[in-house]
């Protein structure tokens, strides 16, 4: 994903609501809160975010945040064409002004400056000074709607959150991984299975969970999403058998680890899959 983008996608967005976090999202939005999502990649917190923009008709700005997040990605920048300097309007400014919501994702992988700009256009003011434009002041449209994600400090690149700008999320939301059952159907609305390949996608899901149990209490690096489950059996589908798929899925992501990390993964999809 790019810095900053409009998601105006007319692909349906396929979301099983298995916590009721829809509810909670539509309530925020009528008491006019920001929500905070906390939760491990692959849980779905950009589906859902996605999923309820949708269903409240509302055009989605998002960002996603890294170390080469600038200030001047959320606020814009000056621009000199023929002699004329212009400002061009980053995708904070725009989401205050045209009232869309704004997706906020994994903020707490965002640089200090970056957060302090943020949180001037969060506060209770809802306003933002462009110092870039002259003293420009931009007020946010009474629409306006913000949704931040975090990941756990336990993953590469994060940091906790500043006080003053958490509280700038008095709505949060844990979401994490669906129980084995509901994996299960979630992967069945991407992915078309016949009976023959359901036992395998749950012998990997029984894997994933076992995977992300271990990764939890740091006995393995790596913690896989709802999405390598998906991967799965898209693979089962274009042929392969279980044994192999959860070795090209799962098993070869630990080899970058050493060869101790990945005969664990692969003496846990034997005791799972049988022996080739």
């Amino acid at each position: 994903m790019a810095a900053a983008e409009l998601d105006n996608s007319s692909e349906e967005v396929i979301y099983l609501d298995w916590n009721n976090a829809l509810d909670v999202l539509g309530k925020a939005h009528k008491a006019g809160l920001f929500v905070l999502i906390i939760g491990p990649k692959g849980t779905g917190k950009t589906t859902l975010v996605r999923k309820f923009a949708s269903s409240m008709n509302k055009e989605l700005y998002s960002v996603n945040f890294s170390l080469r997040t600038r200030e001047s990605h959320l606020v814009g920048t000056r621009t000199i064409d023929k002699g004329q300097i212009n400002f061009i309007e980053g995708v904070l400014v725009k989401s205050m002004k045209e009232g869309t919501m704004l997706y906020l994702d994994e903020l707490n992988a965002a640089e200090a400056d970056v957060l302090l700009r943020l949180d001037e256009a969060l506060d209770d003011r809802r306003q933002l000074v462009l110092k870039e434009a002259e003293g420009q002041l931009v007020k946010a449209s009474p629409d306006w709607f913000v949704i931040a994600t975090i990941n756990p400090l336990s993953h590469v690149g994060t940091k906790e959150l500043p006080p003053q700008l958490l509280s700038r999320f008095p709505i949060r939301m844990r979401l994490d991984y669906p129980p084995e059952d509901l994996e299960l159907e979630i992967v069945k609305r991407h992915v078309r299975l016949d009976d023959g390949k359901v036992r395998d996608v749950k012998h990997a899901i029984q894997l994933a969970r076992s995977l992300r149990d271990a990764a939890a209490v740091e006995e393995l690096y790596y913690s896989p999403s709802l999405r390598e489950t998906i991967a799965f059996a898209k693979m089962l589908n274009a042929g392969l058998s279980g044994r192999h798929a959860a070795e090209v899925v799962y098993a070869n992501a630990y080899d970058q680890w050493g060869q101790v990390e990945y005969q664990k993964v692969l003496d846990m999809i034997t005791s799972i899959f049988g022996d080739k």
